[in-house]
C-alpha cells in the first residue's frame, strides 16, 4: 500500500498509438510509474485529467481537432496539480515559448533517448522543468534577444538586481563541473557530455546533481539561464 502511494500516476497522450505505447513500454519498467490512462487528443487530454488527476501527463503538440498547446489550459484546469510535459518533432524555439505560455512544465523532443524521458518525468514530477537539451541554446539565444529589446525599460535583466550574484557560487564549481555546465549551455544531453569527456553518462548525472545543488537551482535550464546571465558560461 505504501509503495502504491509513491507511485508517478502518469497519462500519455499522442494520436499515433505505436509510439503512445513505445512511450508507456518505457515508463512502466520504472518502478515507482504506472500509467493510468492514454488518449489521441486534446479532447481526451482534459478528461483524463479530469479522470485521473495524474502526476504527469505527456502530450504530443500536434493532434487533430485540438492540440497540446490549447489542450494544456484545459488539463490544468481540470486538474491544478497536474503537470505537464509537451512531446514534440519540432525543435523551434516559438513552440516552446508557446507551451510554456500555456503552462507545461515541460518540452522534449520525440528523439529523445529512454533515460532522456525517464529524466524528465521525474524532473518536472518534483516540481522542476524540463526542456530538451537540444532545444535550450536556441531558447536561450531568444531569451537574450528578447531581453536586450527590453534593455531601456525597467524590465531589462541588465539593469535587474536580482541578477547580482555572489561571485563565490561559481568558483565552488569545480573544474570538470565547469566543463559539464558549458556543454550543457550548448544543448548537449547528459549522453552527449559523456561521449565527449569519456566519461559515463552516470558520472555526468552526478556533476549536473551537485551543479545544480551549488547553483540552489532546481534543473538543469534553470542553471544554464542563471550561467549565461551571469557570465559563467559562453555561447
Amino acid at each position: 500500500m505504501e509503495k502504491r502511494q509513491q507511485e508517478l500516476r502518469i497519462v500519455i497522450v499522442d494520436d499515433h498509438q505505436l509510439f503512445r505505447e513505445g512511450v508507456k513500454r518505457i515508463l512502466e519498467m520504472e518502478n515507482d510509474f504506472k500509467v493510468v490512462g492514454e488518449g489521441a487528443d486534446g479532447g481526451d487530454a482534459s478528461k483524463l485529467a479530469e479522470e485521473y488527476k495524474p502526476d504527469v501527463l505527456l502530450m504530443d503538440i500536434n493532434m487533430p481537432n485540438i492540440n497540446g498547446v490549447s489542450a494544456t489550459e484545459s488539463v490544468i484546469s481540470a486538474s491544478p496539480d497536474t503537470r505537464v510535459i509537451m512531446l514534440s518533432i519540432h525543435d523551434d524555439e516559438g513552440y516552446v515559448y508557446r507551451t510554456l505560455r500555456s503552462g507545461a512544465s515541460g518540452y522534449l523532443l520525440k528523439e529523445m533517448g529512454t533515460s532522456d524521458l525517464v529524466d524528465a518525468v521525474r524532473v518536472v514530477a518534483s516540481g522542476g522543468a524540463y526542456i530538451h537539451p537540444k532545444v535550450t541554446g536556441k531558447l536561450i539565444e531568444e531569451f537574450r534577444r528578447l531581453s536586450e529589446q527590453e534593455g531601456a525599460s525597467e524590465r531589462s535583466y541588465a539593469t535587474d538586481d536580482t541578477h547580482t550574484v555572489d561571485p563565490s557560487i561559481i568558483e565552488s564549481l569545480t573544474r570538470r563541473e565547469r566543463e559539464v555546465l558549458q556543454l550543457m549551455a550548448e544543448g548537449k544531453s547528459n549522453r552527449a557530455i559523456g561521449e565527449f569527456l569519456f566519461i559515463s553518462e552516470k558520472t555526468v548525472k552526478n556533476h549536473v546533481s551537485s551543479i545544480l545543488q551549488k547553483l540552489n537551482v532546481q534543473d538543469r535550464t534553470q542553471a544554464v539561464v542563471n550561467s549565461i546571465k551571469n557570465g559563467w558560461v559562453k555561447l
